[in-house]
């Protein structure tokens, strides 16, 4: 299952239901809450261990986030790429 997650702060409840093959995009204002300095960094590493997390590249650029900025393993991705993860997984989850 894909999830795509654009609430801010990001619902750690809704992490903890990840299942095994399941990968996260990070939209909208979710996207403040994956810098390095952030509160969140520690739990993002710990998902990271066992999940794909993905944000949009233009979505960074809009906000005036540098993508070294990012928790390190956070993949920036671009629209075709956000197309690609639709197509390999049919069941998509948005919580906003």
């Amino acid at each position: 299952m894909l999830h795509l997650i654009s609430e801010s702060p990001i619902d750690y409840a809704v992490l903890a239901r990840l299942g095994i093959d399941d990968e996260v995009v990070f939209l909208e204002n979710a996207t403040l809450r994956l810098l390095q300095t952030g509160t969140d960094n520690h739990r993002l590493t710990q998902l990271l261990d066992s999940h794909s997390l993905y944000v949009l590249g233009d979505v960074l650029a809009v906000r005036g986030i540098a993508a070294d900025e990012l928790v390190q393993g956070i993949r920036v991705i671009n629209y075709a790429q956000f197309v690609a993860l639709t197509v390999k997984h049919p069941v998509i989850q948005s919580w906003s």
